[in-house]
Order: C-alpha cells, then structure tokens, then sequence
C-alpha cells in the first residue's frame, strides 16, 4: 500500500507539473514573393508582452507600435544576391496578445540566395528562437535564428 501511495502520489506531482506554464519565446516572419510587383513581402508576428517588455515600453502607450517598428528595422536585415536591401514598413497592428509588423522591399526580379539577420528579442531573452519562412515561385525554404546564429542565408 506504501508503495503504491508513493507511485500515485509522484504519478499526481508529475501531472501537475505538466500544467505548469513555461514561457515561449518565439517569432515568426512571413516572406512572400509578389512577381508582379517584384517585391519581397513580410509579415512578422511576435507576443506582445515579449516586445513591450524587451522595447520598455508599455503597449497600451500611443507610440507602442512606431516603436515595435523602429525595433524591427534595427533587429532585421535583408540581403538579396549579397546586396543589402531597404526595408519599407507598411503597417502594424497589436491584435491582444499578438502584434503584427508588415514591411517589404521592392526592386526584387531575381534572386539566387537570401540572406537574412533576424536578432529580434534575441538579445532581451536568451532562449528565443526566431523562425522566417519563404515562399519564391513554388520554392519554400525556412530560416530558423537563436542567439549566437543571428544570420542565415538560402539559395534558390
């Protein structure tokens, strides 16, 4: 009978434990080719508590969003076939517990490799893992960064 009220009793503790909230830190980033428009399109999604906290700014402030832009022009670079392109933010929304940023580059015909630094809350939580998934004319490919592998890069 001891032993049995030992085994439930560690069986009831591991189950609790299962319920126990952990923290995940994580974005994702959308990158779709517009051939049309020649254009590199990108959609990022990040927790809102995450980014008010890593940016110190609460996100009921009237400037959270400019500021959840400003961060993710200094945290995410693009480079198409080696050459640096410019980010053009076009919008953002904060949706509850997720913010949404959009931003493009445009001038895009071709390219042969995809080059991306993506440090987004990687420097304000050490476990964050940061995923880019790309959509180029019937390819996709997908980009995964951490602390200590800021950069990656793909060819098509």
């Amino acid at each position: 009978m001891k032993k049995f009220l030992y085994l439930s009793s560690i069986f009831t503790f591991l189950i609790m434990m299962s319920f126990t909230v952990f923290d995940f830190y994580s974005s994702m980033t959308k990158v779709d080719y517009v051939d049309g428009s020649k254009t590199l399109k990108f959609t990022t999604k990040m927790n809102t508590s995450h980014i008010s906290d890593a940016i110190k700014i609460n996100r009921n402030t009237a400037g959270f969003e400019a500021e959840v832009k400003k961060y993710v022009n200094n945290n995410f670079d693009v480079f198409v076939n080696g050459a640096p392109k410019n980010l053009t933010f076009t919008g953002s929304q904060v949706n509850g517990e997720t913010v949404w940023v959009y931003f493009e580059t445009g001038g895009v015909s071709d390219i042969s490799s995809l080059k991306i630094k993506n440090s987004i809350l990687l420097s304000a939580f050490p476990k964050q893992f940061n995923i880019v998934n790309i959509a180029y004319k019937g390819n996709q490919k997908t980009m995964n960064f951490q602390r200590g592998k800021e950069v990656n890069e793909v060819s098509f």
